[in-house]
């Protein structure tokens, strides 16, 4: 039985097209073609039309990426397809002795994956013939008596390794972000295909409405798209997947943000986001090995902290100094939530005055808040006049240049490089973290490298006094190896 015959059969998957079935014919052709399923003249127009490509598919394929739009039915797909590849093969001659076939369902955050998991949970535990089949239920997926588990989890390079693969069903991949990764797509998908190579038949499915045109998507989708016998794209608008999503409800997006509303809903990917910086000109201004640098008397220093109440982002402390034509970075301090502000304030005021700072800069974060905490313990706290945008756009030449001697902080580097130029209408520019995304770490970093900048501009700017660190402080450095 193939997949689109599991899909009229009222036993299997019929009940959830039952009465719906034309919002779902895109769909039909797509498995179709995954599955290498004979396609009428008009499936094969419908083909065509969403692929590029003039030869009718004859095998199943092995690679698929979808470029589809918002509440197209992406996670729906991603869960049934999961089911079919779980049940409707044997993988067994495959497996060594003990060894279970993993169909791994991949989302872009817990909440995405719980999604999945739902639906996947719905038909194994309401279809009565694949009922039979479930050994063991857990918290993120199921063991069937074939040797086969289907698991959910979430986008990381380290827990994606180690699994024999027979199907890795990627949802929305342009949208995976992690600390640990300025490009998680990549590293991730190159963790998993190992785990593939032993299964003749293994499957790889990446599906994602675009975003920028950076990332595995967009590759995929230069690279494929249009030609036959390569990895299969499909690219399709929201309502060709889904008709029932009603035309005024795009039409209202598209008036409201057009540039975001096309990569919504139109499957366009967006041409006003790009890279801000790559990761060789920010590699190259690290010297690898050295992590913090030690207080030295004589030199003066400065400070920039990015402020949080403790429940959502990082509080970040990044301290620098110059030393002629070069800045140079010494510390980076994050606190990651759920933490005490009033403790974070505390310890990050002694890790201050042990460099000799008795002011700090900072945003205009919690109002009068910051400015009365860091009082307290006796350190002035000075407001940016410079907006985050601005602070980058300063970071920048100098990253070029490499007039920056940065410590080796590879969260730091990750949040740099996953930095995004954009444009709003009216040509007004910003520069921010992607959705999803973190830059709390870059952005003091950025701050304290403006103000060891503002020095040479201004050469008689008080900022502080200086003194040595406190008798026993330890500054628990690694190396204080210099360029």
């Amino acid at each position: 039985m193939n997949i689109l015959q599991a899909c009229d059969n009222p036993e299997l998957f019929e009940p959830w097209f039952r009465g719906k079935r034309d919002s779902f014919g895109a769909w039909f052709v797509f498995l179709a073609a995954l599955f290498g399923l004979a396609m009428t003249d008009e499936q094969f127009a419908v083909y065509q039309n969403h692929t590029g490509r003039q030869e009718r598919p004859t095998r199943a394929v092995n690679e698929a990426w979808l470029v589809i739009g918002r509440r197209g039915g992406k996670s729906f797909v991603s869960a049934l397809v999961a089911v079919f590849l779980a049940c409707f093969f044997d993988y067994r001659p495959y497996l060594a002795p003990g060894e279970r076939g993993t169909i791994m369902v991949i989302a872009a955050d817990k909440k995405q994956a719980r999604v999945i998991l739902r639906y996947i949970a719905a038909m194994l535990n309401g279809i009565d013939m694949l009922k039979d089949m479930k050994a063991r239920e857990t918290a993120t997926g199921f063991d069937l008596d074939n040797d086969v588990t289907i698991e959910i989890g979430t986008a990381s390079f380290r827990s994606s390794r180690g699994y024999t693969y027979v199907a890795v069903l990627a949802d929305e991949i342009a949208f995976w972000r992690t600390e640990d990764s300025a490009e998680p797509d990549f590293e991730i998908l190159s963790a998993i295909r190992p785990g593939m190579a032993t299964i003749p038949n293994a499957m790889l499915l990446c599906m994602s409405s675009p975003y920028a045109r950076k990332g595995a998507l967009w590759d995929a989708f230069r690279r494929f798209y249009g030609k036959d016998g390569a990895p299969l794209v499909w690219k399709a608008t929201t309502r060709e997947m889904n008709p029932s999503i009603p035309q005024s409800y795009v039409d209202s997006a598209l008036e409201r943000d057009h540039a975001s509303a096309s990569a919504e809903y139109m499957a366009e990917f967006r041409s006003d986001i790009e890279a801000f910086v790559s990761r060789e000109v920010v590699e190259t201004c690290v010297t690898p090995g050295v992590f913090e640098r030690p207080f030295v008397r004589g030199v003066k220093y400065r400070a920039f902290v990015d402020p949080s109440g403790g429940s959502n982002d990082s509080f970040t402390l990044a301290i620098a100094h110059r030393e002629g034509d070069q800045i140079v970075h010494d510390l980076t301090r994050e606190r990651k939530p759920p933490f005490s502000p009033e403790a974070t304030v505390a310890e990050f005021c002694r890790t201050l005055k042990d460099y000799g700072i008795t002011e700090v800069t900072g945003d205009r974060y919690g109002g009068e808040w910051p400015r009365e905490q860091f009082r307290k313990h006796g350190i002035g706290y000075r407001l940016s006049d410079k907006p985050r945008t601005d602070l980058y756009l300063e970071l920048l030449p100098t990253l070029n240049s490499q007039k920056v001697d940065l410590l080796d902080h590879p969260v730091m580097v990750n949040q740099i490089v996953g930095l995004e130029r954009r444009v709003s209408r009216g040509g007004k520019e910003s520069i921010d973290h992607a959705p999803g995304g973190h830059d709390d770490i870059a952005n003091s970093l950025a701050g304290a490298i403006w103000l060891c900048a503002e020095v040479k501009k201004a050469p008689t700017a008080v900022f502080g006094t200086y003194s040595t660190p406190r008798p026993g402080h330890s500054t628990n450095f690694h190396s204080t190896t210099r360029r």
